[in-house]
């Protein structure tokens, strides 16, 4: 009798890593759908917790200079509103008193645009533009009148939304910022005891990752905020400041971020000054992200969070794919966070190697 037929090693080997694979990855889905199920919830919370390891080395600091801890996460809670509310306010100001200016640049700019659509190559008459505009117009009439009721509760629904959100990441982050090591520990305990050491220095590791990342993005969203803005006023391009606010704020998804916002000052330099000035602008925003991809990027980020370029962009595209603007904000932390906790892992499973660099414990079979 030939003996019988036996499965290949290769296969074996990958029907293991297949199962487990997609139990990995079952599982990572359930996890995600939970997630957007309750992103009311877990999205305050996310940005919370970015909030709180921004601040807590405040806090850590009023704490070691004797200020009790919760009069401590206060006063840097309230410091962080005002300066919030106090940009706001100022960008604000601007938009009140520079969108009249705004506003008759793109009328003389529309203007503009109809003299050359008759006076150049196209050679539309003023029948045919007439024409064009009122098509245009009915169009935006008879929509605006059907969606006009829809929109507007849609827009009461996310302004709810996002009140509801805004008050939780205030309180979620002033607990995170009181007793997170409570919090923490208590979390540590939900895990099998043999594995709560791994845990709690993965989570150590984790948090590291997170403040790197969080405090070198500040740095490098306001180099970009401070060279597009100050560009911008230079240039004599209105709402100068609300750009700088936009950049900074844009710069939080690396990379993309910044790049995005800098070209809406490109197109507020073209319709308030013309195309001289936007190319200017545009020469000004690609010098500042050509100091942000080649000097912040490696020597700030590269050094503080060790993430790969190419892993950020692949992040970022990942997390506009799931959750759009929001996934991108959370997707770069997320990646910065697992790296870490790799790295760490790895380093504490360390294997004993041989002289002929095998490891160890490997069968003689297979050397």
């Amino acid at each position: 009798m030939g003996q019988g037929y036996r499965v290949p090693v290769g296969v074996d080997v990958a029907t293991q890593w297949a199962w487990r694979l997609l139990v990995i990855g079952a599982g990572g889905y359930v996890l995600l759908r939970l997630v957007q199920y309750f992103s009311q919830i877990t999205v305050p919370l996310t940005i919370g917790l970015l909030g709180t390891a921004l601040t807590i080395g405040a806090v850590d600091a009023l704490q070691r200079r004797g200020i009790p801890r919760l009069l401590a996460t206060i006063l840097v809670t309230l410091l962080m509103l005002v300066g919030l509310v106090g940009l706001l306010t100022l960008v604000g100001q601007q938009l009140s008193t520079q969108i009249d200016e705004l506003r008759l640049s793109v009328v003389e700019g529309i203007g503009e645009l109809q003299d050359w659509a008759q006076n150049g190559p196209l050679g539309i008459s003023d029948a045919q533009l007439t024409r064009y505009v009122d098509e245009i117009q009915e169009t935006i009439a008879t929509t605006g009148r059907d969606a006009a009721v829809e929109q507007a509760a849609a827009l009461g629904v996310t302004l709810t939304h996002f009140i509801a959100g805004f008050f939780i990441a205030i309180f979620a982050s002033i607990f995170f910022l009181y007793e997170g090591d409570r919090i923490w520990a208590w979390i540590v305990t939900l895990f099998p005891r043999d594995a709560r050491d791994k845990v709690n220095s993965s989570g150590e590791r984790a948090w590291m990752s997170l403040t790197s990342f969080v405090r070198a993005t500040v740095f490098v969203a306001l180099v970009d905020a401070i060279g597009i803005g100050v560009g911008a006023w230079l240039l004599g391009v209105p709402l100068a400041l609300a750009i700088g606010v936009l950049v900074f704020l844009g710069a939080f998804v690396p990379i993309v971020g910044a790049t995005a916002s800098g070209l809406v000052a490109v197109l507020v330099a073209l319709v308030a000054q013309g195309p001289w000035t936007a190319l200017f602008m545009l020469l000004v925003v690609i010098a500042v992200q050509q100091v942000e991809s080649h000097i912040l990027q490696p020597f700030v980020m590269g050094a503080l969070v060790s993430v790969h370029p190419l892993a950020i962009i692949i992040a970022i595209a990942a997390g506009i794919t799931v959750s759009g603007v929001v996934g991108a904000l959370v997707a770069v932390p997320l990646v910065a966070c697992l790296n870490g906790v790799v790295r760490h892992l790895a380093d504490e499973s360390g294997v004993p190697m041989e002289d002929d660099g095998l490891p160890a414990d490997l069968p003689p079979e297979a050397r």
